[in-house]
């Protein structure tokens, strides 16, 4: 099985010396089509930094980014905006949604940017809503919902157009903890029954636990990896895991959820 994301040497640096900044100091990783991958590590280490490089919005310094074997760096014009409205999905902490667009025209919105027909359109949302348990709310306006509901009308949006990869950037960190499960329940069974490719940025142990794999970066590197791969291993004990290599990294979490 090929690689879906190909991520290379990847370097991004910040001012210059001597107080510049290594944000990414020469990553590389891969990630599966279907695989659930987490990516954390304490606040500055540079999560964001790599995933706004492979949504194409921050360009890295130098190392390559191949999504299906085709280079994203080389993308521009028409190119670039159908990679980053078909081929990821990107889950914001914040939402981001307009609040002047109901819940169902958030959603349907990429759709009619890329010129998909209506009733396949109609087809696609009644699906995702009614996974996410949001159909009550898509006549509503943001400011009507609750912050769960904000993030899966958000999801939603983030799904509609089938994408390569899912990109969540912390997407529990605005929720409480109620509603940060719901989130992470409904996002590892997108991963599991839809086979959708998931790559997570988190400093939370507790939404890092739905992953079958974990990256762990500390000052722009590659610092250690988990695989949820010891036979029968539940989540609560994968957690455990978690919070012992978040410990050395100077990070931590509540009890699992």
């Amino acid at each position: 099985m090929e690689p879906i994301l190909e991520i290379e040497s990847l370097k991004k640096y910040y001012g210059k010396n001597p107080n510049q900044t290594k944000a990414l100091d020469g990553i590389t990783f891969q990630v599966m089509p279907g695989e659930f991958l987490g990516i954390m590590g304490c606040s500055g280490s540079g999560k964001s930094t790599l995933l706004n490089c492979i949504a194409a919005v921050t360009r890295p310094g130098s190392g390559s980014i191949m999504m299906k074997g085709r280079q994203v760096l080389s993308l521009s014009g028409a190119e670039l905006a159908d990679y980053r409205g078909r081929e990821i999905g990107y889950l914001f902490q914040n939402f981001e949604l307009l609040d002047n667009l109901t819940g169902r025209e958030n959603i349907l919105l990429p759709l009619s940017l890329h010129g998909v027909p209506e009733q396949e359109s109609r087809i696609r949302l009644e699906k995702l809503a009614s996974y996410l348990e949001v159909t009550d709310v898509l006549d509503k306006f943001p400011v009507q919902m609750s912050g769960g509901q904000k993030q899966r009308i958000a999801a939603a949006r983030a799904l509609i157009l089938n994408p390569g990869i899912i990109l969540a950037d912390e997407p529990t960190g605005a929720l409480d903890s109620k509603n940060a499960k719901a989130l992470m329940e409904k996002l590892a069974g997108l991963n599991q029954d839809e086979h959708a490719t998931i790559l997570m940025v988190t400093h939370d142990s507790n939404a890092a636990s739905y992953c079958s794999r974990i990256l762990f970066i500390q000052d722009g590197v590659l610092f250690h990896e988990l695989r949820r791969d010891i036979p029968d291993e539940t989540r609560p004990l994968f957690y455990e895991r978690i919070l012992m290599m978040m410990a050395q990294l100077g990070g931590g979490s509540a009890n699992v959820l």
